[in-house]
């Protein structure tokens, strides 16, 4: 078997070793605002808890590998001393990945992702409507474990209130871990379902998913697609052409006859068919047909 040395490899080497041998790993979704309060809300998988008393959870916003900056997400907490850890479910899974885009400072990935603000009882930041669990924390220290890209920075976060989706709570008063349904962040593009397995969501578009607040209305306030479906319509850099939409439905009305006349429900419902396999260009030009 191979053994390595660390410091023979490259951080991004390193990194990509790591992240898949220390896998799963559960996902601390941060919530936090800026000192003028614009939000912002970003998934972390370097996280977890580490004490009752007091209730301790870590997470670690690291440097990026790639040019050494720092995560707006770590900026924020260094000045407002305050988070928001909300846990992440399968429903909601893909809207956290596209959470996760590295859209510029002051946009807002609440709505990007179509995820909702909540607000907290305690702390600023707003918590994510759609978690099924979420922390309200103060920062009571950071460390950081170094300077160069890679460098993880420990925001160690105290536990001042937490919330509890009555969905997922048993008549005994105890969290059913089946209703609860997490998801985990392991290697290159894989998740794992804590009571399925693992399964892949392709990484956000370095060039930026146009993000659901983008969509018409008629589509993002659809009572037929769901979160995840949203989540994956919005990671594509454009819309497909009316020209494309067109020659699509034509090819398409060979086997859907009905296509061209057929409701906006009737055509989510074929969107969500497309979707399940994957084919996120076709689910668009069939709901914007």
């Amino acid at each position: 078997m191979p053994s390595i040395d660390p410091k023979t490899l490259s951080t991004s080497k390193l990194h990509s070793y790591l992240l898949s041998a220390v896998a799963p790993r559960p996902i601390a979704f941060a919530s936090t605002v800026d000192a003028e309060g614009n939000p912002n809300l970003s998934p972390y998988s370097f996280f977890n808890l580490f004490s009752a008393n007091p209730p301790i959870l870590i997470f670690s916003p690291a440097r990026r590998v790639r040019d050494n900056t720092v995560k707006h997400t770590l900026q924020n907490v260094e000045a407002t001393k305050e988070v928001v850890i909300n846990v992440v479910s399968y429903d909601m899974v893909h809207q956290m990945s596209l959470s996760s885009t590295e859209y510029p400072e002051g946009v807002n990935e609440f709505e990007k992702s179509g995820l909702t603000m909540l607000k907290s009882d305690i702390v600023k930041p707003f918590r994510v409507a759609e978690a099924p669990v979420q922390f309200e924390c103060k920062v009571n220290d950071i460390i950081k474990l170094g300077t160069e890209g890679g460098a993880g920075n420990l925001v160690i976060c105290e536990i001042v209130k937490f919330h509890i989706d009555d969905d997922v709570i048993d008549e005994d008063g105890s969290i059913n871990q089946k209703k609860l349904d997490l998801v985990a962040r392991a290697g290159a593009s894989y998740y794992s379902r804590a009571r399925k397995g693992f399964f892949e969501i392709p990484k956000p578009l370095t060039s930026l998913g146009i993000g659901v607040d983008s969509f018409p209305d008629y589509i993002k306030n659809s009572m037929v697609l769901t979160g995840n479906d949203l989540g994956m319509l919005a990671n594509i850099e454009k819309l497909p052409t009316t020209k494309s939409v067109a020659s699509f439905v034509e090819d398409l009305s060979k086997r859907y006859p009905n296509i061209k006349t057929a409701t906006h429900r009737e055509k989510h419902k074929l969107a969500r068919n497309y979707l399940s396999f994957g084919d996120v260009e076709s689910a668009w030009k069939i709901l914007l047909s």
